[in-house]
């Protein structure tokens, strides 16, 4: 039996067939953006939770008075903007895995972009407005 080019591509690996394929050539790089988000998320969200506890049965104008910090409300901005940025990032990973008509993809990858950045605006400007007074 000869050697011919059908033969040796039977005799390769699956590692080797799948080498080059698929996600595998810029799925490292957005899976380690996603992970640096999430350990940007975790002293953001131990400040977040505990901000909230510190304000349980708190009036209004005491919390108006603790955003109007400059640290808390850049605390908040940055809150809010790695939450959504993180929620839109894995949210284009899901439809890229699960989602199989082109069109369909692109169509929720960007409407979820659209929609994390309308609300994530909405809610810095919210945090503005109260740090800057009403």
């Amino acid at each position: 039996m000869a050697n011919t080019p059908q033969n040796k591509q039977n005799l390769r690996s699956p590692l080797a067939e799948a080498r080059g394929l698929g996600s595998a050539k810029y799925g490292t790089e957005h899976w380690w953006h996603q992970r640096l988000i999430s350990i940007a998320l975790i002293p953001l969200t131990i400040w977040f939770v505990l901000a909230v506890i510190a304000h349980l049965g708190a009036g209004y104008d005491e919390f108006v008075a603790w955003m109007r910090s400059p640290f808390s409300a850049i605390m908040m901005i940055l809150t809010v903007a790695m939450t959504f940025h993180h929620a839109q990032s894995g949210m284009q990973v899901v439809f890229e895995d699960y989602l199989h008509v082109e069109w369909q993809k692109m169509a929720a990858i960007i409407a979820v972009k659209f929609i994390c950045f309308a609300l994530a605006a909405a809610c810095i400007f919210a945090v503005l407005k109260i740090s800057f007074g009403a």
